[in-house]
C-alpha cells in the first residue's frame, strides 16, 4: 500500500503523517510512506487544502487531520 501525506510540512501536515503511520501499523499493514511537500505534485492530484491523505493514488481526505479512526477505515480496502 502506498501512502501519500500531501503538505508543506506544517504541524497539521506532522500529525497526519504519524495518525497514517500509527493506523498503518496498527492493522498490520504493509505500506509505503510518501510525503509530497512540491506544491506543484499537490495540485495535480487536485487537492487544494492541506494537509491531505492519498491512499493507492486516491485522496481520502483533505483540509483536516481525520481521528484514528476515520483512518483506519480508509485504509482497508
Amino acid at each position: 500500500m502506498r501512502i501519500q501525506i500531501l503538505g508543506t510540512g506544517c504541524p497539521k501536515c506532522e500529525k497526519l503523517a504519524e495518525a497514517a503511520k500509527a493506523a498503518a501499523d496498527d492493522l498490520g499493514i504493509a505500506y509505503d510512506l510518501e510525503k509530497v511537500t512540491d506544491i506543484t505534485k499537490i495540485m495535480a492530484m487536485g487537492v487544494m487544502m492541506t494537509p491531505a491523505l492519498v491512499v493507492d493514488g486516491q485522496v481520502k481526505a483533505a483540509g483536516k487531520v481525520p481521528d484514528a479512526d476515520a483512518i483506519k477505515a480508509m485504509l482497508q480496502p
